[in-house]
Order: C-alpha cells, then sequence, then structure tokens
C-alpha cells in the first residue's frame, strides 16, 4: 500500500461478486464515519438495480453512496468518466472530514481511479506486426460486430469487458494490440504513480463456497424481477449495459430461442466465470489486504485495528 502525509486517504474493497463487498462497506462506513463511492461499471445505469446487485434504498439510507443511478441505462459510461467523477467524489468526501470508501469488482475502473496511467499503446510498428494488423484486418471483415468483440473476449477478456461490441473501432485496436505486443490494452505503458494513500482490502472465499453464493444469488435475483428488468434492452439490444452479465443472457429468452432453466444456468456460469476473472485482476494487478470474512468473520477485529493504525499514521 502507498502511503504519504500529502495524500488523501481512501479504503478501497474489491472482490469477486456475491462475496459480501456491499455488506462489509456499509458496516465500515458507520464505523468509521466514511461515504461510500461504487466502483462498478452498471451500477451507474438507472433501473439496472437487481442484475448489478446495487444497494438497497435502505441501505443507501444508512450510508450516503455516489456514482449510483447517475447515467439513464442507454448511455454509454467509461473508464474515463469513472476517473473524472470518481476523483470528484473523493474530493467532496475528504472536504467534509469524511472518508472515502470505493468499494466494487470492475478491476480496471479501481486501478483507473487510484492510478495516474493512460490506457492503450502507441508508437510504431514493425514490419511482422504490421503484418499481423493487415491479416487481422482482412479476417475481421468478414465478421459481425459480436462475433469480432467474441474473438477479443478469447485473447483478452478484460479489454472485452470495458469496450461495447458494437463499438468496432475500439475493438479492433484491443485485438490489434494484443496480437501486435502480447499485451492488454488496459496494460499501463509506464509504472503508474498512486495517487492516494489508500488500504486495499480483498474479500475472498473457498471457490465452492463462493460458486454456491453465486448461484443462489441468480436465482434470488430472477425471484426479485430480473425478467422483468431485462425486458427493458428489447427496445434497444445494442447498448452499452446490455453486456452486463444478468442482461444479455436473456435475449434469447425472450425470443423463445432458450428455456428459463437454461438462461437461468447461463447467467450463473458466466457469473462464476467472471468472478474468477476477478480473483485473478485483483491478484496480479493490486496487492490487497485479503480477507475471508464468510468463513472467519472473527477476522472483521483484525481490520478494524489495522484501518484504525493506518488512520492515524502521521507519516
Amino acid at each position: 500500500m502507498e502511503t504519504s502525509a500529502k495524500k488523501q486517504k481512501v479504503i478501497v474493497i474489491v472482490g469477486p461478486t456475491a462475496v459480501g463487498k456491499t455488506a462489509l462497506s456499509i458496516e465500515l462506513a458507520q464505523v468509521l464515519q466514511g461515504e461510500i463511492i461504487s466502483g462498478d461499471s452498471l451500477q451507474v445505469y438507472r433501473g439496472l438495480d437487481i442484475g448489478t446487485a446495487k444497494a438497497t434504498i435502505d441501505e443507501q439510507a444508512k450510508v450516503r453512496h455516489h456514482l449510483i443511478d447517475i447515467r439513464e441505462w442507454q448511455e454509454s459510461y467509461s473508464v474515463a468518466d469513472f476517473q473524472q467523477e470518481g476523483r470528484a467524489a473523493i474530493a467532496a468526501i475528504t472536504e467534509q472530514g469524511k472518508i472515502p470508501i470505493i468499494v466494487g469488482g470492475t478491476g480496471l475502473y479501481i486501478q483507473a481511479l487510484l492510478y495516474d496511467f493512460k490506457l492503450g499503446s502507441e508508437g510504431k510498428l514493425s514490419q511482422e506486426q504490421q503484418a499481423k494488423v493487415r491479416q487481422l484486418e482482412a479476417s475481421s471483415a468478414q465478421w459481425s460486430n459480436q462475433e469480432l468483440w467474441e474473438q477479443l473476449s478469447e485473447r483478452d477478456p478484460l479489454a472485452a469487458e470495458q469496450i461495447h461490441f458494437n463499438n468496432r473501432r475500439k475493438v479492433l485496436r484491443a485485438l490489434e494490440v494484443m496480437l501486435t505486443t502480447g499485451h492488454s490494452i488496459t496494460t499501463p505503458k509506464e509504472t503508474p504513480v498512486a495517487l492516494y494513500d489508500y488500504f486495499l482490502i480483498g474479500l475472498t472465499t473457498e471457490r465452492a463456497v463462493l460458486y454456491e453464493r453465486i448461484n443462489q444469488r441468480v436465482v434470488m435475483m430472477v425471484q426479485q424481477g430480473l425478467i422483468e428488468e431485462a425486458k427493458r434492452f428489447l427496445t434497444a439490444p445494442n447498448v452499452q449495459a446490455i453486456q452486463g452479465i444478468g442482461y444479455k443472457e436473456w435475449l434469447p429468452y425472450f425470443h423463445e430461442e432458450a428455456t428459463l432453466d437454461e438462461t437461468v444456468a447461463l447467467i450463473q456460469l458466466h457469473s462464476r466465470r467472471y468472478a474468477k476473472r476477478q480473483l485473478t485482476w485483483f491478484r496480479n494487478r493490486m496487492a490487497p489486504y485479503w480477507l475471508d470474512l464468510l468463513t472467519h468473520p472473527e477476522e472483521k477485529i483484525t481490520l478494524l485495528k489495522k484501518l484504525e493504525d493506518w488512520r492515524n499514521d502521521a507519516e
């Protein structure tokens, strides 16, 4: 963790879906006089409540939340948007004498907020690299936008999560970077510098426990009205938000091309795979203080002590 007296203190809670991030964030905000900033790429959208596991009205009433319900579901939202608005929220919360608590599972958003780095890759290509680009351009001419995006998803799932499948130019650019450099377009060119004195909490648990919680959560979402929430995309099937897990899977069901059970099982599968990618991201890209509060709730006592020491650190 980066520390500096000149930097604003920020608590960050990351981890896979269904691991208890929301509950911990609300508890810490109440204990530590904090306010919560959502670090989720879909919770910004109004009306997408169930499928995004957004904090409920009751939960939001307990603690002030930021960057929730700030866009219409038809609109686009980028990492750059989050970076700018998230930093403004951190400044506003800090000015009130409170502690910002960022909570979410969208790894690139969290990293872009905490660090000063630019995405992408520039520079001249070698002849070999240029040949790869020409080959990609020739092949991609035969692919639909969805098929092109699926190629990116196979080669660079982290980038695919951040780029809308209809943004053909960006999808092609991300594929070019991966094919020519071997690195994701989401990887910064230079070693990034931390902008905040942050305490990064990573929530995890045993895989079997996590996967069972994910499966149960999907069933509960359906019972709470997820199908009705997803129906809005029938009128706009190409918007960015539909790429969120829990929404895109319903289109075949609505067109009578898949059964309810098949759709629920597919959402569960995609959610489990996403959870695995989330854990991989945070383990490889950042260094959280890992906790398993689901099976070891007593670890919260140690966490609170560490947070107290960190907040009192005057270095």
